[in-house]
């Protein structure tokens, strides 16, 4: 499982012109289930999620999680974070998982980020969403369940 955390001052997702998912102050987690991942994938990326310190204490240092900051988490779903470019022109995403397995996993992740005291929104599985954003900081940080980097 991949995922890309964004600090966000604000963040909303719009399927068909309505906002289904927004946060005022949190972070924007993009969600890539791959070939192979399980609960324990998302159990591990939700840990990290939830306790990543990317938000600033009292002396300016990053040092708080969004627990910490008492922020929210809106959480996309996005394939393409499994693409593989490295031939050709056209990314290929064969380890991207099957989107009955990558839609329960993406749920149940989200369901871990909630347990775990974050309050999340989300956006729509394989809907077309247009996802609107100020990254504060500007922060953003990649995260593999396989820790591949």
């Amino acid at each position: 499982m991949r995922a890309v955390v964004q600090r966000a001052r604000d963040a909303q997702v719009t399927v068909d012109g309505e906002v289904v998912g927004s946060l005022d102050w949190g972070i924007l987690v993009y969600i890539g289930v791959a070939v192979g991942d399980q609960r324990a994938d998302a159990e591990y990326v939700a840990e990290k999620v939830a306790g990543l310190r990317i938000f600033m204490d009292g002396d300016e240092k990053m040092n708080l999680s969004v627990r910490d900051v008492h922020g929210g988490a809106l959480v996309i779903s996005q394939f393409t974070l499994l693409a593989d470019a490295r031939k050709g022109r056209r990314p290929s995403y064969s380890n991207a998982a099957e989107p009955e397995l990558a839609d329960e996993l993406y749920r149940y992740f989200v369901d871990c980020l909630r347990k775990l005291g974050v309050p999340t929104e989300t956006g729509t599985f394989r809907a077309s969403m247009r996802v609107s954003y100020t990254n504060e900081g500007p922060i953003t940080i990649l995260l593999d369940s396989k820790k591949l980097f």
